[in-house]
């Protein structure tokens, strides 16, 4: 084959970060900048300042490329935060900052589309929270009606660097419209956004798979970086779906756990999940499967909070430890989401043990959790899942990869490279070098190490585990 080079572009909360990937998917150059936070940021950021900042970020990952590695670049895309959307006018240009994901003042706005969504449009997505791209929408409108004439598209925060990279404004992909409002089953905009929330079917974009060609680099851009005219620009996705991407679970029974501040499980089914409790959500696969998710509130943020300064020492005793007979759940917040909806609830720990003890107890607590989740999303899907692929800050512990596969009973994959940058670089490539994205996926991950359970470890891993269930039981985690 010959070479070729994919720039995949991660816009994120705190900064950018570009990757350069070959097509035998090692990272060929990478750039990245933070941004300058204030609380501010948290509700609004400006996005002309992300533009500038990806641009300065492009020049520095494309001078470590040779003229020829230059030259043989073929596509970009772009991945960014869920549920960050901007207004912008006819010429382009913001009507007002981002309004970010972590903005909570469309709270009361998001109620209300709830209500609307479940009355009007049952079985589309009707989970909708402040956090949620339809609830700033229809904030925006009532907050600022001064503004909403002046509307030309609504449009998430990867479209933004998507049209200055191309000058295509009005194209959007599968992952970012699920908070939007868009059905992904029927792939059309149901008539209550418009009807009732009041927001225009023209303020809203075209909605196309993720990997899709919609234009090529900006000329004027590719002459100052140095690269081909006819680099394709393609439709992005969600930065979350990026990293499901990267971590290589995109074929049906595939499944990613991210376990970072939270736990984050996505993968890929067949059928479209139904849960009646809406602990799971479900985003499109380019390929026409589906690619549901969940994110809890337990994750690895107990080890900063307890144990990051003698953390090596915590996982070399971890490893003659196991299994502790202990039971814990290292909720830091209150209430659970996922994979038990509990929103009461308080994280609990074994009394009289020892710091180690404690350590150990909580890694197995966080894997019983995904044993559970796992178990609820076959019981819901009639689909096995057959591999998991693993990232996050707890994928760098050996001891907790091993405890989880005995817990879970099921291999675990530790990918090499899992950043939502590398998931756009494959997006990038999905169809514009592969056939699709599965076969990209499948030519541009790259494993680091397999864990397989051990068998002298499930039966008490079993048993406590039940003891585990009925823990949950009588603490309301479940009914």
């Amino acid at each position: 084959m010959d070479e070729a080079y994919f720039i995949g572009i991660d816009l994120g909360t705190q900064g950018l970060r570009v990757v350069i990937l070959d097509n035998k998917g090692n990272i060929a150059a990478s750039s990245e900048q933070g941004f300058t936070l204030s609380p501010e940021m948290r509700m609004e950021q400006n996005p002309n300042e992300w533009w500038e900042v990806c641009v300065q970020c492009l020049e520095k990952a494309v001078a470590q490329l040779s003229a020829f590695q230059k030259a043989a670049v073929r596509a970009v895309a772009v991945d960014s935060t869920s549920g960050t959307v901007i207004p912008i006018d006819k010429e382009y240009q913001p009507l007002h900052n981002a309004i970010m994901y972590s903005d909570q003042r469309s709270a009361e706005h998001a109620k209300h589309c709830t209500a609307v969504a479940k009355q009007r449009h049952p079985h589309g997505f009707t989970g909708f929270s402040w956090s949620t791209g339809l609830a700033k929408m229809v904030w925006f409108i009532n907050t600022f009606p001064e503004k909403a004439d002046r509307i030309f598209k609504w449009i998430h925060a990867a479209e933004f660097i998507t049209g200055k990279l191309s000058g295509v404004w009005h194209v959007t992909d599968y992952t970012n419209v699920l908070k939007s409002g868009f059905d992904l089953a029927a792939l059309y905009w149901p008539d209550y956004i418009s009807d009732v929330l009041g927001i225009r079917k023209d303020w809203l974009q075209e909605v196309l798979p993720s990997g899709r060609v919609i234009g090529t680099l900006n000329k004027d851009l590719s002459q100052q970086l140095g690269l081909p005219s006819n680099v394709a620009v393609t439709t992005g996705l969600t930065d979350g779906c990026a990293s499901q991407v990267a971590s290589g679970a995109m074929r049906p029974g595939q499944w990613n756990t991210t376990i970072g501040t939270t736990l984050v499980i996505k993968g890929v089914s067949v059928k479209e999940i139904k849960d009646p409790e809406n602990r799971i959500y479900n985003h499109r696969h380019p390929a026409g499967f589906w690619m549901p998710g969940g994110a809890g509130n337990i994750g690895a943020d107990w080890v900063s909070a307890g144990f990051k300064d003698e953390l090596e020492h915590y996982n070399n005793a971890a490893v003659t430890l196991t299994p502790t007979g202990q039971i814990a759940y290292p909720l830091l917040q209150k209430g659970e989401r996922f994979p038990f909806l509990a929103p009461e609830v308080s994280g609990f720990a074994p009394e009289n043990v020892s710091k180690e003890v404690l350590y150990t107890a909580n890694m197995e607590g966080v894997a019983y959790a995904e044993r559970y989740a796992y178990e609820l999303i076959s019981n819901l899907s009639g689909e096995e899942v057959s591999e998991i692929y693993t990232a996050g800050g707890a994928s760098n512990s050996d001891i907790w990869l091993q405890i989880r596969s005995d817990i879970m009973q099921k291999p675990i994959c530790k990918m090499k490279y899992v950043s939502g940058a590398v998931g756009a670089a494959i997006v990038a490539a999905s169809t514009t070098y592969f056939k699709d994205i599965t076969e990209a996926t499948a030519a541009l991950t790259q494993a680091e190490k397999w864990i397989s359970p051990r068998s002298d470890m499930h039966q008490q891993y079993n048993d406590l585990y039940g003891r585990f269930l009925n823990t949950m039981k009588d603490k309301g985690f479940l009914k």
